[in-house]
């Protein structure tokens, strides 16, 4: 059975559209979910609004949205009034811009969609995008409603689809500047930092989603299957709060001999840390005898006419 799209519209490069759905690329069905129940008969409860003012419960027929004038006055806004606000992204994902993938800063990144054609005579506009921007090597920018608000979205081609990230606004995301400004600037010492590094290389490897489970969801899962069964549940042994470390150079040194390895000899540690890839004399970008320099992409030939 095919996905449900919670949204179904048209994907607009200037005068190419085409029809397109949306689908969910995440989701969190699969976490242990409570109900809250009477602790005394076992029944679930449920929630009930009560008016502020009387003490009486405010049936779903009675209830309405609110947007406050003053601390105690409201505007109602009816749901039907909400649903006629149209605007062309309520329908339309008209692509605005295309910008390089690696200035999309990944504070920004919200929630990722699937984007697929909704039918076959959509497919060949789709590809057609979709390949461009691939070729390109850039994303585009564009704007959708969702949930009754709407949202800058990044296109990416990924397989033979397109994967659309939601963008948070800038106002959205908080600047780092008042978190990290008393932060002090430190001169480091060199042996400390290849000591560092060490690390850094014997635990590098690749990003693999599958090697990451919530350990905290497996060990709620583990509680209740054990009440199920009757079992007595097991107190898990309080894992111990690292604290500041008082010498940071035999914290470092211990790390590695945990990691496994010889422990680096104090005088000789530079020689025992990777060198990184060796930067290229300016002069080796050209090929011998002279050689013309590389040729600008296409893009930017196709614009310098």
């Amino acid at each position: 059975m095919a996905p449900r799209a919670n949204w179904k519209g048209y994907l607009k490069l200037s005068l190419v559209s085409c029809a397109v759905n949306l689908y969910p690329a995440s989701s969190s069905s699969s976490r242990v979910s409570f109900n809250t129940i009477n602790r005394k008969t076992g029944n679930k409860v449920k929630r009930q609004f009560i008016d502020s003012k009387t003490g009486e419960v405010v049936e779903p027929e009675d209830q309405a949205k609110g947007y406050p004038i003053s601390k105690t006055s409201f505007l109602i806004v009816e749901d039907e009034e909400l649903d006629k606000i149209q605007i062309e992204s309520t329908h339309t994902i008209d692509i605005e811009k295309f910008v390089p993938r690696a200035e999309i800063d990944p504070r920004y990144l919200e929630a990722p969609y699937y984007i697929a054609p909704s039918e076959h005579v959509a497919e060949e506009a789709f590809a057609i995008i979709r390949d461009a921007m691939r070729d390109e090597q850039v994303v585009g920018l564009g704007r959708v409603v969702i949930a009754r608000r709407e949202r800058i979205i990044m296109l990416e081609p990924l397989d033979k689809g397109i994967v659309g990230t939601v963008l948070r606004y800038g106002y959205e995301v908080r600047r780092e500047t008042e978190y990290f400004e008393e932060i002090r600037d430190l001169q480091l010492p060199a042996e400390m930092k290849d000591l560092a590094h060490m690390i850094i290389q014997r635990k590098a490897g690749h990003f693999l989603p599958d090697e990451f489970t919530d350990r905290y969801e497996d060990a709620v899962v583990e509680l209740v299957r054990a009440k199920q069964a009757g079992l007595p549940t097991q107190t898990a042994e309080q894992p111990s709060r690292p604290s500041n470390v008082v010498s940071i150079m035999d914290a470092l040194r211990k790390s590695i001999a945990a990691a496994g390895g010889p422990m680096p000899v104090a005088g000789k540690l530079r020689s025992a840390v990777t060198p990184g890839p060796a930067s290229k004399p300016k002069a080796a970008s050209k090929a011998k005898g002279g050689g013309k320099p590389a040729a600008a992409p296409a893009s930017k030939a196709r614009n310098a006419k």
